[in-house]
């Protein structure tokens, strides 16, 4: 047996999920400052600001990039986003680039959160966020795990997940088989 290296896992990786990164870049086009003002308050419906503002906030699998520039605007101290896909990551620096341009506490990042390694580098943080990530990596329970590990004692773990949905859910089950 070979070790694997870790841009063969990647690979590997990234022969298995659906690439959402294009439909984030389409979704830029949108993206103006309504649209931001509606994340801010989606986030804080859900999440009080005093959560955010002053704290450390970590958005796994950032998508747009939206999440993250809404608790930016809510003053996090320090804001880390990160995606598997490439497209995703690109969205993202480019959402920082045109609306928080100068924002230096704000990182960007291409990293999965089924890679060990990453997880182990990016730290203990005060808010993880995860909104309709984790059972996209085809391995659900170890990607929640993973980002439990992420947050600091005391901290919050903020995620959404697909609930069953009875049939609907069965058929998008088939589509993904399919598809994979």
């Amino acid at each position: 047996m070979t070790a694997e290296t870790p841009a063969a896992k990647r690979e590997i990786e990234a022969g298995s999920r659906f690439g959402f990164g294009a439909n984030w870049s389409d979704f830029l086009s949108v993206v103006d400052e309504q649209r931001v003002d509606a994340s801010v308050a989606s986030l804080t419906a859900l999440l009080p600001a005093s959560r955010i503002e002053g704290h450390t906030f970590l958005d796994v699998g950032c998508g747009s990039g939206l999440s993250s520039l809404a608790a930016q605007r809510l003053g996090a101290a320090r804001v880390c986003s990160f995606d598997f896909d490439d497209q995703s990551v690109a969205s993202t620096r480019e959402l920082k680039r045109r609306l928080a341009p100068d924002s230096a506490d704000w990182t960007v990042m291409q990293g999965s959160i089924l890679d060990d390694e990453c997880v182990t580098q990016l730290g203990a943080w005060d808010v993880v966020y995860s909104w309709g990530v984790l059972h996209h990596t085809g391995r659900m329970w170890y990607a929640l795990a993973n980002a439990s590990k992420l947050v600091r004692p005391g901290g919050t773990l903020f995620i959404a997940i697909y609930n069953d949905q009875g049939a609907g859910s069965r058929f998008w089950a088939r589509v993904k088989r399919i598809y994979n």
